[in-house]
C-alpha cells in the first residue's frame, strides 16, 4: 500500500505505468516492482571490480554479491541498454565475465550469486590494468564501481587516473575498513554521491543513492551543465549523430525573459558547447534536438543557474618568498573589464607603503628590496573600465637573512722572541673588518683590523695562550675560531 503522499503525487500526474518483473530464485517466486525511470533509461558499461582477495571474509562476500545483484536487478541489459562486466580482484586478476555475456537479468542474477572467492593478495593495480581493457568503448559512458574492504589497496592512483582520461567514472563502496584518504582520490566528484563507507550487514541503505549516481551517469538521453561560472557554462552530452548523419539545433534562453533566445546550430560530431555572454546569478533554460533523417530524436533540456558575479581580485596569493623578495598573486584575470592593477605593499606596523601599477593582462609580479624576516601588508587593487574599484589584501613575510659562514682554517706559527703568526681565510663579501682577542703577559688583549686583512703578528703571548678572530658584519660581530698557540695549526 503506497504513503498517502505518494498516492496524492500519483493522481496529481492524471496516469500510472506499473512495470513488474518476476525473477524465479531458489526461494520461490519474487515479484519486483521495477519503476519506469530505471528500466529502459540507461545505455552504458557497468564493470564491477570486486574485492575478492584473502582479507574480505566469506561472508563479507556473500554480502557484497547479493548487494551488487540487487542493485543491478532495475536495468535493461545488452547492447543499446547496460552492459555489466565483473573482475575479481585476488594475486592475479580473474575477469569472471564480460560485458557482452548478460543480455538477461535472470543469468545475471545467477551469474553474480554463484561467484566463487578468489582469496590471496590484493592486487588492486593489476585488476585496473585489466578494466583499461575492457572499458574501451568510447561511445558509451563507463562505470567502474569498485566494491573493497580497503584493506591494502597497493599503487591505484596512476591506473586509475589514466581510467578517469579515458572518460570512466569511479564509484567506489567501501565495507567500512577502507582507507579513506585512497579512496577519496579515486572516486570521480562528487565524493558525496560516488563514494560510499558502509558496514557490511547496512549495504541496502545505500541501494537507491548508488543506483540513482550510477543512472545520472548512463542516462541515454541527457543534457548537462557543466563548468558553470558567473558568464558562462559548457552543456555536454552523449552524441547519437555523426558528422554525416545530421546536426544539432541548440537554443538558451534566460528562464524568466524568453525574449533574450539565441540559437546555434552544431555538428553531427559535436558533443559538447560552451555558453558564454551569459549574465551573472540568472536562471537559463537549453535545449538541443538532434535533427536526421534517419530516425526521429527526443529533444533534450537542461536548467541551470549561473554563479554570482567574480570580481578579480577574488584571490590574492604569495609565493616564491625569499629575505629580499616575494612574489605576489591574484585571480580571475579579467582583461576585458579591467583597465590596471595596483599593488601596495609595506612593513607591519608602519612602514612606507610603496605602489606598483601593472596592465590589465597581468595577473602576478614580484615585489623585491624587502626587509628580511618581516611581515608586509600587501593589497592588489584593480580598477575597472566603469570606474569602480575592489581591493583584497594579504600578509607575506619574507625569509630570514641567511647566516654569513664563519671563519675557517686559523692558523698559528711560533716566531723567535715568542712572536706567533697569525693567518686565516674568510668570506670575501659582506665583511666590514675583524675582531682579535688574545692572552698576553698583561692579561687579555684585543685590537680591530681591517676587511682586507688576512693575517698579523702578535708579541709577548702568554705560554699556551687562547687566539680568537671573529668577522665583523654591518648588523655585528659574526661567529669567529680559536686556536691555542701550543697547537701549530687550527
Amino acid at each position: 500500500m503506497l504513503p498517502r503522499g505518494r498516492m496524492k503525487r500519483i493522481f496529481l500526474h492524471g496516469c500510472v505505468v506499473f512495470l513488474w518483473a518476476m525473477f524465479l530464485q531458489r526461494g520461490g517466486l519474487q515479484v519486483v516492482v521495477l519503476p519506469d525511470t530505471v528500466l529502459h533509461c540507461c545505455e552504458g558499461d557497468i564493470l564491477l571490480l570486486l574485492d575478492s582477495s584473502g582479507s574480505v571474509a566469506n561472508y563479507e562476500f556473500s554480502r557484497l554479491l547479493r548487494f551488487t545483484a540487487k542493485l543491478l536487478r532495475p536495468f535493461s541489459l545488452g547492447r543499446d541498454h547496460v552492459r555489466v562486466g565483473l573482475l575479481q580482484v585476488g594475486t592475479h586478476p580473474n575477469l569472471e565475465f564480460g560485458l557482452d555475456v548478460h543480455s538477461k537479468q535472470e543469468s545475471l542474477q545467477k551469474a553474480l550469486l554463484g561467484v566463487k572467492q578468489l582469496q590471496g593478495d590484493t592486487n588492486t593495480e593489476a585488476a585496473l590494468r585489466v578494466a583499461q581493457r575492457v572499458l574501451t568503448d568510447t561511445r558509451l559512458p563507463k562505470v567502474l564501481l569498485w566494491l573493497t574492504d580497503g584493506v591494502e589497496l597497493g599503487e591505484v592512483d596512476e591506473p586509475i587516473a589514466q581510467l578517469k582520461e579515458r572518460g570512466v567514472f569511479v564509484l567506489i563502496v567501501s565495507t567500512v575498513h577502507g582507507n579513506f584518504h585512497v579512496l577519496q582520490r579515486a572516486v570521480s566528484p562528487p565524493v558525496e554521491s560516488h563514494l560510499y563507507s558502509v558496514d557490511i550487514d547496512n549495504m541496502d541503505i545505500i541501494t537507491e543513492d548508488l543506483r540513482e549516481a550510477i543512472i545520472k551517469i548512463i542516462r541515454a538521453e541527457r543534457l548537462r551543465a557543466v563548468r558553470v561560472t558567473s558568464h558562462s557554462a559548457v552543456l555536454q552530452w552523449r552524441p547519437v549523430l555523426s558528422s554525416h548523419s545530421g546536426f544539432y539545433e541548440l537554443w538558451y534562453h534566460d528562464k524568466e525573459n524568453t525574449q533574450t533566445e539565441a540559437r546555434r546550430f552544431l555538428s553531427g560530431e559535436s558533443s559538447q558547447v560552451e555558453l558564454t555572454d551569459l549574465q551573472p546569478e540568472t536562471t537559463y533554460s537549453a535545449f538541443l534536438r538532434p535533427e536526421s533523417n534517419r530516425r526521429l530524436f527526443s529533444t533534450l533540456t537542461v536548467i541551470f543557474t549561473t554563479l554570482p558575479d567574480v570580481l578579480s581580485p577574488a584571490v590574492v596569493s604569495v609565493s616564491d618568498s625569499g629575505p629580499h623578495q616575494t612574489r605576489v598573486s591574484w585571480g580571475p584575470l579579467q582583461p576585458a573589464r579591467v583597465q590596471r592593477y595596483t599593488v601596495e605593499y609595506g612593513a607591519i606596523p608602519s612602514g612606507a607603503v610603496q605602489r606598483v601599477t601593472l596592465r590589465s593582462h597581468q595577473n602576478s609580479t614580484v615585489l623585491t628590496g624587502l626587509e628580511p624576516g618581516t611581515q608586509y601588508l600587501v593589497t592588489v587593487s584593480a580598477l575597472y573600465e566603469d570606474g569602480k574599484e575592489r581591493a583584497m589584501s594579504v600578509k607575506a613575510c619574507t625569509q630570514e637573512a641567511a647566516a654569513p659562514p664563519a671563519l675557517a682554517d686559523l692558523q698559528l706559527t711560533s716566531l723567535e722572541h715568542q712572536e706567533v703568526q697569525v693567518e686565516w681565510k674568510a668570506p670575501q663579501q659582506g665583511v666590514r673588518g675583524y675582531w682579535l682577542n688574545w692572552e698576553s703577559g698583561d692579561g687579555v688583549s684585543s685590537t680591530y683590523l681591517p676587511p682586507s686583512s688576512r693575517s698579523t703578528r702578535l708579541a709577548h703571548l702568554a705560554p699556551s695562550s687562547r687566539v680568537c678572530v671573529s668577522p665583523v658584519y654591518g648588523w655585528g660581530r659574526g661567529e669567529g675560531v680559536c686556536c691555542t698557540t701550543d697547537n701549530q695549526r687550527g
